[in-house]
């Protein structure tokens, strides 16, 4: 397995990192303790040393595992967790984003324990919250990182003014973001539905359809990507619900709530009575978002995407 520096941290890590969260979070299936445990360890013989997980993973399970798993090889592995959201430890209840100062430190105490070390290697923010000025988050993290509580630091899907401030404060190790970009759109259509029944399916078929949309407060890249989308086709969905996993959005098209425009990636995972359909006029609406950005084009739809792209993508 190759190796890279880790951005100008000093972390050397494995090519090919391993993320965690499937394991019992989000994504269809979900293995059993000893299954993940099994699965990281193989991922370790085969030469992995960068894993990522985080304390939403679960909620609060995930780092256990990983914890347990890694424990006979930590000073050959790289951790990474995340903090960001406001999670009742009792309950393991989400109760939205929040990185209040105040909480970081109680967050980070009850990763350290879960993951069973002393230092976590790279501390992730893992979503920007709005109420919070990022130079506290930086600040209540810069603290945790002089006790020796946290080694690195890091964001996920910050707006780049975000990241030139946190980094003013302490430096910014990592960025995690998803190149969605260049993913293409399709359909995610429940099985019995008469658009399935065409030989093509347009933009203008999803017209007046229910819809299952991303949420714009956990979703927002793929809530105003499709906004976008609905906006210039001048076509209106009648939006049944409004999702923040894709996971969770499909699990509603599966019981026949209503269609939904998902990443080409999804088809991947097994739902029944999902059926996937390509849209070939609007496959790569992200990739043209993004050229038309680059040429500065003044469509009224895409500069209201654009001017969201700025934290939580």
């Amino acid at each position: 397995m190759k190796t890279r520096q880790l951005g100008t941290s000093g972390l050397h890590v494995s090519a090919l990192g391993f993320g965690c969260m499937g394991l019992d979070f989000s994504y269809g299936h979900k293995l059993s303790r000893d299954e993940g445990i099994a699965l990281i360890r193989q991922a370790v013989d085969r030469g992995v040393t960068f894993f990522d997980t985080a304390e939403i993973y679960g909620p609060l399970t995930n780092e256990d595992m990983v914890g347990e798993a890694l424990a006979p090889v930590r000073d050959q592995v790289v951790i990474a967790t995340k903090f960001g959201f406001d999670i009742d430890p009792a309950t393991a209840q989400v109760n939205g984003v929040s990185s209040r100062p105040e909480g970081i430190r109680a967050i980070v105490e009850r990763s350290l324990k879960r993951l069973g070390i002393e230092t976590i290697d790279l501390l992730y923010q893992h979503r920007v919250d709005p109420k919070v000025p990022i130079e506290d988050v930086a600040g209540a993290v810069k603290a945790l990182v002089d006790e020796g509580k946290v080694k690195h630091f890091g964001l996920s899907e910050p707006g780049a003014r975000t990241l030139r401030r946190t980094h003013a404060v302490l430096p910014v190790a990592a960025v995690a973001f998803r190149e969605y970009l260049s993913e293409p759109l399709i359909a995610a259509i429940p099985v019995g539905n008469d658009l399935l029944l065409k030989s093509e399916v347009v933009i203008s078929d999803i017209d007046d359809q229910p819809f299952i949309m991303y949420s714009p407060d956990a979703a927002r890249y793929f809530h105003d990507i499709i906004t976008a989308l609905f906006d210039q086709s001048q076509i209106a969905p009648r939006v049944a619900h409004q999702i923040g996993q894709m996971h969770s959005m499909l699990a509603l098209v599966d019981a026949g709530f209503g269609m939904a425009l998902v990443p080409e990636v999804a088809s991947r995972l097994r739902f029944p009575n999902v059926a996937f359909r390509p849209i070939p006029s609007i496959a790569q609406w992200p990739a043209k978002l993004n050229l038309i950005w680059r040429e500065d084009n003044e469509n009224p739809a895409l500069k209201r995407f654009m001017d969201s792209m700025n934290d939580n993508w």
